[in-house]
C-alpha cells in the first residue's frame, strides 16, 4: 500500500515541477527583454531639450538647483522620469516639479528607458562617496 502513495506522490511532484516551468516558460514569451537604446535616448534627450536646464552633457546645469544627470545610473533616472509622470496623482511615488511633469507626459516607458541609457552613457561629474 505504500508504493502505490510513493508513485502518486512522485507523479504529483513531476506534474507540479512541469507546470511551473511552463508557467515560467510562457512568462518569459509574453514579457520579452527591453533592451534600452542610448541612440534614440539621445535623440529624444535632444528633442526634450533636456540641456536647456541640465546642461552642455547634461553635467553643468544652468543653476544650482538642477542636477547633473550624466553618468547617473539608468535605473535611478528611469524611477525618476516616472516619478515625475506620475506627479502628485500618487502621493507615495509622485514628484512634483512642474516643469519636469511637462517635458515627461508624452514619454512612453520605453522612451524613458532609452533617455535613461543614454544619460547613464555620458561622463559626469558625480562621484560616489567611500
Amino acid at each position: 500500500m505504500n508504493k502505490p502513495n510513493q508513485a502518486h506522490r512522485t507523479v504529483r511532484t513531476m506534474f507540479k515541477a512541469a507546470s511551473a516551468a511552463a508557467a515560467l516558460g510562457a512568462l518569459a514569451a509574453f514579457n520579452p527583454a527591453f533592451a534600452a537604446d542610448a541612440d534614440n535616448g539621445k535623440v529624444l534627450a535632444e528633442a526634450h531639450n533636456c540641456a536647456a536646464c541640465h546642461g552642455v552633457n547634461l553635467n553643468k546645469p544652468v543653476s544650482p538647483e538642477y542636477p547633473k544627470l550624466a553618468g547617473q545610473h539608468s535605473d535611478y533616472i528611469f524611477f525618476a522620469l516616472r516619478q515625475y509622470q506620475m506627479g502628485t496623482a500618487n502621493p507615495r511615488f509622485g514628484r512634483n516639479n512642474a516643469i519636469m511633469a511637462a517635458q515627461v507626459q508624452s514619454l512612453s516607458q520605453s522612451d524613458m528607458k532609452d533617455i535613461a541609457a543614454y544619460i547613464e552613457s555620458l561622463r559626469g561629474d558625480l562621484v560616489e562617496k567611500k
